[in-house]
């Protein structure tokens, strides 16, 4: 892809400046993108591994998902939608700077201890593809599949248009998204990917993924991690 010749020839070109806070980076920050400062604002926090949201210390499972666990057995993520994640995010999808894929998947992909054989993405609608040009899921599922040496394929489809997540509860998102996603013919056996991940952007609700988890469940998927670069908590109130 040609972000990806832009990303290996052109800090030849230029000054080793962090992409973040603009600064000269020093000999010891190794990262080709951030200074050491900056890389460290993307630390990990402790979580629940199931659900992903943050805890005190990590466990395997919260008290939520001892009582009432998700259709998935693991989530992997990078952290909240906050500064500096929910930048490169909205930078990516609002302002049309994609590549950033490929530098957030690079943050993502050294959590995943046991890489799924495959991922997959979540889908958007033709209408919204046409409009923004690219699926920010999906070309997350393909550079994280290229870092983990795993296969990445599409296997949904967005069967319906709906309205923005964003600002709904949980349960209307549940309703907006009822029967929006379809499974596409797959040309492989399940068989041979009992265990699959979902990768997306931003999960809050997991409403999105819970549908797409039921699909995959349905045609006898017997484990599904999540992916995702931000785990955010649904806004109280």
């Amino acid at each position: 892809m040609l972000s990806d010749w832009l990303q290996k020839h052109t800090p030849h070109l230029v000054t080793s400046q962090c992409h973040l806070c603009k600064l000269e980076k020093l000999l010891s920050d190794t990262h080709p993108r951030w200074c050491q400062t900056c890389l460290d604002l993307f630390c990990q926090q402790p979580r629940c591994q199931q659900c992903g949201l943050k805890t005190l210390t990590s466990v395997e499972q919260c008290g939520q998902c001892l009582s009432n666990p998700p259709p998935w057995h693991r989530l992997y993520c990078v952290g909240d939608y906050v500064f500096p994640t929910a930048h490169y995010i909205q930078q990516m999808k609002y302002a049309d700077k994609f590549w950033f894929a490929r530098d957030l998947s690079k943050l993502l992909a050294p959590r995943i201890q046991h890489p799924a054989p495959l991922i997959t993405s979540v889908p958007l609608h033709w209408g919204r593809y046409i409009h923004r040009g690219f699926n920010q899921s999906q070309l997350l599922a393909h550079y994280t599949a290229q870092k983990l040496n795993v296969k990445s394929a599409v296997l949904f489809r967005r069967s319906r248009s709906t309205v923005s997540q964003q600002g709904l509860t949980k349960s209307a998102r549940q309703i907006n998204l009822k029967n929006a996603f379809t499974l596409r013919n797959m040309n492989f056996s399940t068989n041979n990917y009992s265990h699959i991940a979902i990768i997306d952007d931003v999960v809050t609700t997991g409403s999105t993924v819970y549908q797409l988890c039921q699909l995959l469940l349905e045609v006898g998927v017997k484990r599904i991690d999540i992916y995702c670069i931000c785990r955010t908590p649904e806004p109280s109130g």
